[in-house]
């Protein structure tokens, strides 16, 4: 691992933290959909989900569904990034496009659409591998 931060990070680690912010932008558009949504289709606050509109409902899973997967995304990017930033960093916007893709297909009101956005796993599996890796390499079970 080159260091070549103040902090000590990797070199190359600031695109895996402009990843994370893009976790942000992504979150703020889910979230503008949400709130769109529902002043088009006059679902009041606090309802969660709509006893009569599919399309509100689909609208609002699939913001959920993102909230849902950030924390793990987020924690298995940052350490995966510490071994391999640019893969990672790579592997993060892959994920992020496919959150995009899955929530404009599941926002169609037909809630099989969602599947468009499926490519993003392969990408979330090799974050899970890169840091199933650096705790190996951590607890001396891989070489340095």
């Amino acid at each position: 691992m080159v260091v070549a931060s103040k902090l000590g990070l990797p070199e190359d680690y600031g695109y895996v933290l402009l990843a994370g912010v893009g976790s942000v932008f992504v979150n703020f558009w889910l979230a503008s959909k949400v709130g769109k949504a529902r002043k088009r289709l006059d679902i009041k606050y606090p309802t969660m989900y709509s006893q009569d509109n599919m399309e509100f409902n689909c609208i609002q899973r699939s913001h959920q569904h993102y909230l849902e997967g950030k924390p793990q995304f987020l924690m298995l990017l940052f350490l995966s990034g510490l071994e391999w930033p640019k893969v990672s960093a790579g592997a993060g916007m892959v994920y992020l496009l496919s959150r995009i893709v899955y929530a404009h297909g599941y926002s169609s009101g037909d809630p099989s659409k969602r599947r468009w956005g499926m490519f993003g796993y392969p990408a979330l599996f090799t974050l899970l591998g890169g840091t199933i890796y650096l705790a190996c390499r951590e607890l001396g079970f891989v070489g340095q």
